[in-house]
C-alpha cells in the first residue's frame, strides 16, 4: 500500500501512508485510538475506498472496490467479535453463506463437513467438523474463524486482537497455527495491543500516528520502550511505571474478606484493603479470580465467609446489595458484560444510578445530560457528543464509559476485572492514572488482570491466587520484575 490518503467530510485520516506486507512474514500494525489502523485495514479489506494512492500485489496494481473484491485476491480478515452461529457445526460456520449445494439445489452437508476436515487436517487441528461451536472452548472459536477465513484461497490474513478472549494455552496454540500458517507462505497482519504477543510472535511492526507512518521496524531491532514512545509520541513517565504511594498502613480495614467460599472456584479466600489502597490480583486463567470478583459483586452466591466494608459486615446477595454496600465492579467483558451497545454513552453512565435521576414517574434529562457531561470530561471519554452509541467508540473510551458507570455511584471499593484488555497504549495510562486517583481519594480498589506490566505499575500489593486460593502476598517493592511476579504466579 503506496501513499494511502484517506478523508471523511473533508477531515483527513490518512496521509500518504505506507504498509508493505511480505509473503510469509507476520507483520503487526499499532498506534493509539484515531491513529488510522482501521482505516487502512478497511480500505485492504474493500469497506472504504482509497482517495489517493495505490495497493499493489505480487507487484500488480490492483482495485479493491469491494470486499468480495478483496476475497478475489486472497485478502481475508477476522475480527475481534466471533461472527459464528453457536448452535451451528463447525463445518457449518466454516461455509456458511458460501455453502456448496446438492443438484437439487440443497446444501450438501456432506461435502462441507469433508472439506472443513481438509482444511482442519492441512491445520493440524483436531476438531470433529459436525460438532456444534456453541460446544467448544474460545480458543477453538478462533481456530474456527481462521478456517472459515481459508475457505478461500487466502493470501493475506489479518488479525484483529484475536487473543483478546483466549486463555494463556489457548493462546498459545494459535500462535503455533499462525507459525504453520506463515511457514505456508500466508502473510498475517497482526492488530493488537499486547506488547508481549508483538515480541513473542511478530516479524515486523509499523506503527502510525494521527494517520501518518511513524516507524516500520523489525521486532528484533527495537525495544518495548521505544515501540511505546513511537504509539504514544511522547515518554510514557510515571503514568505506566510503578510509583510507591503512601496511604495509612495502620488505618483499619476499609474492605475486608473473611473465609469466602464461592462454588468449587473459590475456597477459604481471605484478605483486606486499607483506605487508600491498590491491591493487585495475579494468577493464571481458571484460578478463579474472576469467579472471586463476581462472588463479591453478588453476581455469584457464596456458601461461606464474610465481607466487610469499613469494620461493618455486610451480606452481598446481589449486585444491589453490593452497590448499597459501596461495591463497584468493571466486569472482564465490556462488551457484553458492563455496555449496552445499542444504547448512547449518556444512558449507558446513567444506568447504574437511575433512581437517582428519576422524578416522579420519569429519568430527568437534564440530570442525565449533566452526570455524563461531568464523566465525559473528567475521564477524557473521547467522543462527538454523549448521544453517541457507545458501540461506535473504541475500545479505550466504551471501557471508560463502564468505569464511569460505577464511579457515578460513588463507590467505596472498586473492583476491575481485566480494565486494560484490548485497549491501546494511550487509554491504558488514562486508565492506570483512574485508578490511582479513585485511591487517593481514600477508596479501596482491586485489580485483577493477566496484564503483569499494568498490575505491577499500579498496585502497592499483589496477590496471588492459584486453584481457588490465595497463596501468597507481597509488597510491591519487593517483586524486582515482571519475570519475578510470573514465577511467583506459577509456583506451587
Amino acid at each position: 500500500m503506496s501513499n494511502i490518503s484517506k478523508s471523511f467530510n473533508g477531515v483527513g485520516v490518512l496521509h500518504q501512508v505506507d504498509f508493505e506486507l511480505q509473503a510469509g512474514e507476520i507483520h503487526a500494525l499499532m498506534g493509539g485510538n484515531g491513529a488510522g489502523k482501521s482505516t487502512l485495514m478497511k480500505i485492504l479489506t474493500g469497506v472504504y475506498q482509497l482517495d489517493e494512492g495505490e495497493i499493489t500485489i505480487d507487484g500488480k496494481p490492483v482495485k479493491i472496490d469491494s470486499t468480495q473484491r478483496a476475497n478475489e485476491h486472497g485478502i481475508s480478515m477476522i475480527f475481534q467479535e466471533f461472527s459464528l452461529v453457536p448452535t451451528l457445526t463447525v463445518a457449518e460456520n466454516v461455509y456458511l453463506n458460501k455453502e456448496p449445494r446438492t443438484k437439487l439445489g440443497l446444501i450438501d452437508q456432506r461435502k462441507i463437513a469433508l472439506q472443513t476436515k481438509s482444511i482442519l487436517q492441512d491445520l493440524q487441528i483436531d476438531i470433529d467438523p459436525d460438532c456444534e461451536v456453541g460446544k467448544l472452548g474460545v480458543g477453538y472459536w478462533q481456530i474456527t474463524e481462521i478456517a472459515k477465513a481459508l475457505t478461500v484461497d487466502t493470501k493475506i490474513l489479518i488479525m484483529d486482537e484475536p487473543t483478546s478472549s483466549l486463555t494463556k494455552i489457548e493462546t498459545e496454540l494459535l500462535f503455533q497455527l499462525m507459525d504453520r500458517l506463515k511457514a505456508k507462505g500466508i502473510a498475517i497482519i497482526y492488530i493488537s495491543h499486547r506488547m508481549d504477543e508483538i515480541f513473542r510472535v511478530c516479524d515486523r511492526v509499523t506503527v502510525l500516528r494521527d494517520g501518518k507512518n511513524c516507524i516500520t521496524a523489525k521486532t528484533s531491532e527495537i525495544e518495548m520502550e521505544q515501540l511505546i514512545e513511537h504509539i504514544v509520541g511522547n515518554r510514557v513517565g510515571e503514568a505506566f511505571q510503578w510509583v510507591e504511594r503512601s496511604y495509612d498502613v495502620t488505618a483499619p480495614p476499609l474492605f475486608q474478606v473473611k473465609n469466602l467460599t464461592i462454588g468449587s472456584r473459590v475456597k477459604n479466600v481471605s484478605f483486606e484493603i486499607k483506605p487508600g489502597e491498590i491491591i493487585g490480583l495475579a494468577g493464571l486463567m481458571g484460578s478463579g479470580r474472576t469467579e472471586l470478583a463476581r462472588g463479591l459483586f453478588g453476581l455469584d452466591p457464596y456458601q461461606q465467609g464474610e465481607i466487610y466494608v469499613r469494620g461493618q459486615r455486610k451480606r452481598i446477595s446481589s449486585p444491589q446489595d453490593a452497590i448499597k454496600a459501596g461495591i463497584a465492579l468493571v466486569p472482564e467483558d465490556r462488551r457484553t458484560q458492563g455496555l449496552v451497545l445499542e444504547h448512547s454513552v449518556r444512558d449507558n453512565i446513567a444506568l447504574s444510578i437511575l433512581p437517582a435521576l428519576t422524578k416522579g414517574l420519569f429519568v430527568s434529562s437534564k440530570a442525565s445530560n449533566e452526570i455524563a457531561h461531568q464523566y465525559v470530561d473528567k475521564l477524557s471519554i473521547k467522543t462527538d457528543n454523549i448521544y453517541k452509541l457507545s458501540g461506535l467508540l473504541s475500545g479505550g473510551n466504551q471501557q471508560k464509559i463502564v468505569i464511569a458507570k460505577w464511579l457515578a455511584t460513588n463507590p467505596d471499593i472498586l473492583i476491575l476485572d481485566e480494565p486494560t484488555i484490548g485497549v491501546d497504549i494511550n487509554a491504558k495510562i488514562e486508565i492506570v492514572k483512574i485508578i490511582r486517583e479513585f485511591a487517593n481519594s481514600g477508596k479501596a480498589v482491586l485489580v485483577i488482570s493477566s496484564e503483569l506490566v499494568e498490575l505491577l505499575a499500579v498496585s502497592d500489593k499483589i496477590l496471588i491466587m492459584q486453584k481457588g486460593e490465595i497463596t501468597a502476598e507481597h509488597q510491591r517493592q519487593n517483586i524486582t520484575s515482571e519475570e519475578a511476579l510470573e514465577h511467583a504466579i506459577q509456583s506451587f
